[in-house]
């Protein structure tokens, strides 16, 4: 129990459909913006979900993980942009931390099922269940769900995946929450406010001093200016680059051992193939049987109509069948069959990507 929308209506759904609701809200990180009365010893977060809780008379748990949270889910956010990567933190959240936490609460209060407000449903198929896309496209979160095992899908329950946001909304309303119906989105990433390069700063403050200001080069590896230190800049980055080069310039690579940023325009952020690691795919062969396979590179990107080949047991290569730009390493590759979520990847690095291509045409 988040406090917000849609972990408000989930459980109003449940106790309507029978369920007994225990209700947990995790307290992973405090951000200023969420103290709103002086004084104030607890998040709204949590102060909001318990005063729901009393209000639907179910039991109410707040689960205090802020040092894990931080030790696990904000140090590989770090980490990552510190390699040069862009990070999906709400993917790695889910499988590490979240649903796990939530799976082990519901074994001390003797809870068969575990539910949570996210936009999707579930559905089986040849013995394994599957994430189903949310009915409303625009709230969507299969997309972050997909390292997620069978053990754990198996006991969640998702209510809203027939619903759209404004459903919702109207639904609170009708359940006589009309303030809680009128509230707002949550923020993208739960710990940041603001900038993550700010973040950054914040949480590492001699990172400019230990990386420091580094060359932007062309493709032929000429330097074309200076910036700010590679953590500061993401594939597909366009602006905030402040240089002044007459024409456009997108981030192409990043090199954080030798604090490089290569810029180029956008027709060089385009590309055939991707290669990506530590695959999770619930049925491989359905996956390289598929005829209408689409992978997504970045929330609320479109599926691309693409075909998959395994390298190895780390890594897939992926050629795409429409047009694919700004491959960012450390971002989710997910892999679908119209809405049914088929398993996924992290992109890994390009570097060498037309070589592996060429070497593997075989097999695609």
């Amino acid at each position: 129990m988040s406090g917000g929308i849609d972990s408000s209506a989930t459980c109003i759904m449940l106790q309507e459909q029978g369920y007994e609701v225990v209700g947990v809200t995790m307290r992973t990180w405090d951000v200023p913006s969420k103290f709103s009365t002086p004084g104030q010893t607890e998040p709204d977060d949590v102060l909001e979900a318990r005063a729901l809780a009393g209000k639907l008379g179910i039991e109410h748990h707040v689960a205090d993980v802020r040092e894990e949270f931080k030790e696990v889910i904000v140090k590989h956010f770090i980490d990552e942009y510190m390699k040069g990567r862009t990070p999906n933190p709400c993917v790695m959240c889910n499988p590490l931390f979240k649903e796990r936490i939530l799976c082990e609460w519901a074994d001390q209060t003797n809870c068969a099922h575990i539910s949570t407000g996210h936009y999707c449903r579930l559905e089986e198929h040849n013995g394994h269940l599957y994430i189903i896309a949310g009915d409303d496209m625009t709230k969507d979160q299969s997309y972050f769900l997909w390292k997620l095992p069978q053990e754990i899908l198996r006991r969640f329950i998702f209510p809203l995946g027939t619903y759209t946001k404004q459903e919702v909304r109207e639904y609170l309303r009708q359940k006589g929450f009309e303030t809680k119906a009128q509230g707002g989105e949550s923020m993208e990433i739960c710990f940041i406010e603001g900038d993550y390069r700010d973040f950054l700063r914040s949480q590492c403050p001699d990172i400019d001093t230990k990386i420091g200001p580094g060359w932007f080069v062309d493709n032929k590896g000429l330097k074309i200016g200076q910036h700010k230190g590679f953590p500061y800049y993401t594939i597909g980055q366009r602006k905030g680059l402040e240089i002044a080069l007459g024409r456009p310039a997108y981030v192409l690579r990043i090199n954080a051992e030798k604090n490089t940023v290569m810029l180029g325009d956008a027709e060089e952020l385009k590309t055939e193939y991707m290669l990506v690691e530590d695959y999770q795919i619930t049925d491989m062969q359905e996956l390289m049987q598929c005829k209408d396979l689409a992978v997504r590179i970045r929330y609320r990107s479109k599926p691309i109509p693409c075909r998959v080949a395994v390298l190895d047991e780390k890594h897939l290569l992926v050629r795409f069948y429409s047009e694919a730009s700004a491959i960012a390493p450390g971002q989710s590759a997910v892999f679908y069959d119209g809405r049914r979520v088929l398993g996924g990847a992290f992109i890994a690095s390009q570097r060498g990507i037309r070589k592996i291509a060429a070497d593997n045409q075989d097999k695609l």
